[in-house]
């Protein structure tokens, strides 16, 4: 479901927002739950990403990581924590780039299943 893969990289199937304030941010178009948190009306990624350079993700563009990229983080992560998941998206998107988003979000799925299982 190409819902659950977003221009960020984050896996919308590991989401515990998603069914319940989330449909998966490709299905929101760009406003997922926490836009109306923080008072925007669209995920500055997305509207880069998909209204601006007209991409699938942000593993497509030249400009990864950008400041737009870096600069949107979780408020609840620590510093750390945040770095982290900079980093993970970044290793997600390029592996998405390579592999094409159907066997990204196969190999996601699986990678969600192990762990709760």
């Amino acid at each position: 479901d190409s819902s659950l893969a977003p221009v960020c990289g984050i896996f919308c199937g590991a989401c515990e927002h998603l069914g319940v304030q989330c449909q998966g941010c490709g299905a929101v178009e760009g406003k997922p739950f926490w836009t109306a948190q923080v008072n925007i009306a669209l995920c500055p990624l997305y509207d880069c990403c998909i209204n601006g350079k007209r991409l699938e993700h942000c593993g497509l563009c030249g400009d990864l990581p950008c400041r737009t990229f870096v600069d949107l983080r979780d408020p609840s992560l620590s510093d750390e924590e945040a770095e982290r998941a900079l980093l993970q998206r970044q290793h997600d998107l390029l592996r998405r780039k390579e592999i094409g988003t159907q066997k990204w979000l196969e190999e996601k799925q699986a990678q969600t299943s192990k762990r709760s299982g």
